[in-house]
């Protein structure tokens, strides 16, 4: 079983998972699994710019597929994946020179929006585009393999100007699903038993001038995604920074000061600067120690006890109050709901 840090590692935006939503309702659905998934305050995680990590991610796209009984509903939601949702870099590519340079752009500047996946150009005439995968769960892969192809078709539709489903042929890795002739519209062609995900395109098309070239405004996207790329090389905004290091002090959480220190600050100073991004430094601790008392319960056999002592709490009914707190039932129930025992 991968470890805990790879399911808790931040893994992408939440504008993603708003989509996910988004697209349960325009399927008619009125009920929120956002709310047994993310808890109390879900509006709150969806709303901001912290990356879900994989674990959320996960448990989310499994309520929803488990609600519609259809996995392959990411194909539904990539196609109203507007270019906006990309952000910088989805500007970068609409503004790009032409379509090639679109894809290449949209490849590199990926992670500032997810770790999942990125397509490249495996052939460059006919364009075949191949999706590396990087996190992708076996339990929602066929969600996101659905949502990556329409994600990607839209985007090119948009730098294009032209519809491409009817030229599209889908290399889909493994044996046909039972669920895709519900989605069999999206793709002239499909292939089967690939063993990649691939997109064959129309002859000629990576050479076509982008709709939206536009010189002027491709210079200020690209400024601002190598801006936002090198912040997140340097660890993102002070917020990430304090997560990812609560993530790896090995449930030996430091006081405010002790971070402080860490981030070469006094605590005043960093109270300041947690405060101009929305967040205190009390609400990362919370929000980190949820995610892991979360996985600690779905994933082992602790007792109560041992976890509530893992996360610094004395007292097991403190914990099993801020528990429900966080998520809105005791551990003992989460734990049954989770893992049906």
């Amino acid at each position: 079983m991968p470890s805990e840090h790879y399911w808790l590692s931040p893994a992408v935006h939440p504008i993603y998972a708003r989509l996910v939503l988004a697209e349960l309702r325009r399927q008619g659905y009125q009920d929120n699994p956002a709310l047994s998934v993310l808890g109390q305050n879900w509006e709150q995680q969806l709303q901001g710019n912290q990356f879900l990590n994989l674990e959320t991610l996960c448990h989310l796209l499994q309520a929803v597929i488990l609600r519609t009984g259809h996995p392959g509903l990411g194909f539904a939601a990539g196609m109203h994946t507007d270019v906006s949702t990309h952000g910088p870099g989805g500007y970068a590519a609409v503004t790009a020179a032409t379509i090639g340079e679109a894809i290449e752009l949209a490849q590199h500047y990926a992670p500032l929006r997810q770790h999942l996946a990125t397509f490249v150009v495996e052939q460059r005439d006919p364009p075949v585009l191949r999706l590396d995968e990087h996190l992708v769960p076996l339990a929602v892969r066929d969600y996101l393999l659905g949502h990556f192809t329409t994600g990607m078709l839209r985007l090119l539709e948009t730098v294009s100007g032209q519809p491409l489903g009817p030229e599209l042929t889908l290399e889909w890795p493994g044996a046909k699903p039972d669920w895709a002739d519900a989605v069999r519209d999206y793709a002239a062609n499909w292939v089967f038993d690939g063993d990649a995900l691939r997109l064959h395109l129309p002859a000629g098309l990576l050479e076509q001038p982008c709709l939206g070239a536009d010189a002027e405004l491709h210079r200020h996207a690209l400024r601002d995604c190598e801006h936002q790329l090198q912040r997140q090389q340097s660890g993102g905004d002070l917020s990430q920074r304090i997560k990812q290091r609560l993530l790896q002090c090995e449930y030996h959480y430091p006081t405010l000061a002790q971070m402080a220190e860490q981030e070469h600050l006094t605590a005043r100073t960093l109270i300041r600067h947690l405060g101009s991004e929305g967040v205190r430094y009390q609400q990362i601790l919370d929000q980190v120690r949820s995610e892991q008392a979360c996985w600690l319960l779905e994933h082992t056999e602790l007792s109560m006890e041992v976890i509530a002592e893992r996360l610094g709490y004395q007292d097991t009914s403190n914990f099993s109050r801020t528990f429900r707190r966080w998520q809105g039932c005791p551990p003992r129930s989460y734990r049954q709901r989770v893992t049906g025992s």
